[in-house]
């Protein structure tokens, strides 16, 4: 005599669920990572035309004019040995002076630096020891002096440029 087993479909369910539970496929892959180095730094916009207008009678020196108006922000990720350099598209003459002074969170600023003879080859630092990662909205400032006895200037343009360097 054979014995007859009948099975319910929700007994049959379980069991497919449970052997398919048990049931798994996987795939792996290889994921490649850098980070190279930033440096990155930018101005808000450029300063007001500086216009020396005034003088003390009898002193040769005339009356400075400063802006302070714009900012600059970077960001670097590079060590704590980058700085910050300057320099202008030409020299001014004997007799007018240009300085640059940039504050910094992250490093260490120069405080206000001549800059009317830094050209391209002769860079200055204006900003040094900066830490790495981004130092946003440090004011720049600028103060442009002259003598008299160097005499009127007309209305010219320099390009300053600001340098992130190691």
């Amino acid at each position: 005599m054979k014995k007859l087993t009948v099975l319910s479909a929700s007994a049959v369910l379980s069991m497919v669920l449970f052997s398919n539970s048990f049931a798994q496929s996987t795939a792996t892959q290889s994921v490649t990572l850098a980070v190279n180095t930033v440096y990155k730094i930018a101005t808000s916009g450029n300063p007001g035309p500086l216009t020396i207008t005034d003088a003390t009678a009898g002193v040769d020196a005339l009356t400075s004019v400063s802006d302070n108006s714009t900012t600059y922000s970077i960001t670097q990720n590079f060590g704590n040995t980058v700085k910050i350099t300057a320099y202008m598209d030409a020299v001014l003459a004997a007799g007018y002076s240009l300085e640059l002074n940039l504050a910094s969170t992250k490093g260490t600023s120069v405080g206000a630096t001549d800059i009317s003879n830094a050209t391209s080859g002769s860079a200055v630092d204006v900003v040094t020891s900066i830490q790495r990662g981004a130092d946003a909205g440090q004011a720049i400032g600028y103060t442009f002096s002259a003598t008299a006895s160097a005499g009127t200037m007309a209305s010219t343009t320099r390009t300053i440029t600001l340098t992130l360097t190691n």
